[in-house]
């Protein structure tokens, strides 16, 4: 039986920052977050499943005010503690406090390597205290991890945001493109680069590579709508990690809530344990006995596992089939339209500010 190793805990919502490509929804009503005695008990019970590592993200986790406890409870069970942050609100005072909490390490996203573009971005003038909260977590000693989202407007500056990255201190840098969900899906003919585009970045990265060698360890997540076959999304769908939204629904990968009639449980109702054993949410895509042609008697599905659910949903409305990014699904044609819909250079995006639509 597969084992969750990861849990993603979706703190809250609330976000300072409007990033085009976010997949999550604007909020989640105070009262409908999960309150910190109910995030002691995903702890405890995320333990007993043998899950070893707590990323604590949302939106912001920094807005939620308990914090601070969340990283103790979560250290005293003898989790690994990494922080997923914008670094809005990470100042000197409060990173201090959660390291001697007990943080282990820090994941701090940043737009851009332009200021100008950056802030554009993110909707908000905030670069100033990305780059202090970065000097801040390096100072304390805490190992750090930049997070750049890529897209058509930054995919060009992989060597400049590699060069900002060791400067600022990072052990390492995840260049991961964009995910097309939530507002990434609304903003997509704005977000997605060209396969010029791709293929340039793609050289950019094996410069950078070379240039900083083994003190800055740079991650590479592909380009899906540019690829013959899809990545081997979260490991499989069900085996080794748990998302928990702000609210308690337990899922199996952060997307998967867009997928209707998945069967998602809550841990208000439900132990993780009977969840992650028992829920059709985790359990319909687990292993191979779902999928159909040409998934079940393709060798790749010991690779990929058939792909993302998630993305054969969208563009399917089954999740069941191959995914659309896979050179051999019948649906294959779909994803190479959606490539073909680009829109113009500096088309204008809708930032996260009201639920998508359309």
């Amino acid at each position: 039986m597969d084992r969750p190793l990861g849990l993603l805990a979706e703190l809250t919502y609330k976000c300072p920052l409007h990033c085009p490509y976010c997949s999550n929804p604007v909020a989640v009503p105070d009262a409908a977050e999960l309150a910190l005695p109910e995030w002691y008990r995903v702890l405890e019970e995320a333990r007993t499943l043998g899950v070893l590592q707590v990323h604590l993200t949302g939106g912001e986790p920094l807005a939620r005010s308990d914090l601070t406890p969340l990283i103790v409870r979560a250290r005293s069970l003898g989790f690994y503690v990494n922080l997923v942050t914008s670094g809005v609100g990470l100042d000197e005072q409060r990173a201090r406090e959660l390291a001697q909490a007990g943080l282990d390490h820090v994941q701090l996203s940043l737009q851009d390597a332009d200021r100008t573009a950056a802030e554009e971005v993110a909707g908000a003038r905030v670069v100033d205290r990305k780059m202090a909260a970065a000097r801040t977590v390096t100072a304390l000693g805490l190992p750090l991890t930049i997070n750049v989202v890529l897209h058509r407007g930054n995919i060009g500056r992989i060597g400049p945001i590699a060069e900002l990255a060791a400067a600022l201190g990072a052990d390492r840098l995840e260049l991961a493109h964009t995910q097309y969900y939530g507002w990434g899906l609304l903003n997509r003919s704005a977000l997605l680069p060209t396969s010029d585009q791709v293929a340039a970045a793609e050289q950019a990265l094996a410069q950078a590579r070379a240039t900083y060698g083994t003190t800055l360890e740079i991650l590479y997540v592909v380009a899906d709508y540019h690829e013959p076959y899809p990545k081997p999304c979260m490991h499989g769908w069900g085996r080794r990690h748990i998302v928990i939204a702000p609210d308690g629904r337990a899922l199996p990968c952060p997307a998967a809530a867009q997928i209707v009639g998945l069967g998602i449980d809550n841990v208000r109702e439900r132990s993780l344990s009977a969840i992650w054993h028992h829920s059709p949410a985790f359990t319909q895509f687990r292993g191979y006995e779902w999928m159909a042609e040409p998934c079940r008697s393709c060798p790749r599905k010991e690779i990929d596992f058939g792909g993302c659910r998630c993305q054969a949903f969208q563009f399917t409305g089954d999740a069941a089939r191959a995914d659309p990014v896979c050179q051999l699904s019948p649906d294959h044609h779909l994803l190479e339209a959606a490539r073909r819909v680009a829109g113009p250079p500096h088309q204008p995006w809708r930032p996260r500010m009201n639920p998508p639509v359309g």
